[in-house]
């Protein structure tokens, strides 16, 4: 089997478990907290699925990493009152 087939498979059971807990959830409620718990992780497996589904699509394609973006803005100056300059001490010290 390849890997889209065993996506595939892993989808129609989720969907199988899915219709088990409505017929679960019609006959023991939705209120508890149990039943609550069960819904949440079939959701995330869902949802994980989801991700391996897209991951194995483009296999190959490079993937970016997040861009953070850094604000040109200068620092507070109060977070620098108690550091040490790097090789050189604390500021009210002479060097070593």
């Amino acid at each position: 089997m390849s890997v889209h087939d065993d996506i595939t498979s892993v989808q129609r059971s989720l969907d199988d478990l899915y219709r088990s807990l409505g017929r679960l959830e019609h006959q023991l409620g939705s209120g508890g907290i149990e039943m609550r718990r069960v819904r949440l992780d079939a959701d995330h497996l869902r949802e994980s699925v989801a991700l391996l589904r897209e991951a194995s699509a483009a296999p190959d394609a490079p993937r970016r990493p997040d861009l953070v973006t850094i604000s040109d803005t200068p620092y507070d100056i109060s977070l620098w009152t108690d550091s040490d300059d790097e090789g050189l001490g604390a500021r009210d010290r002479r060097a070593p």
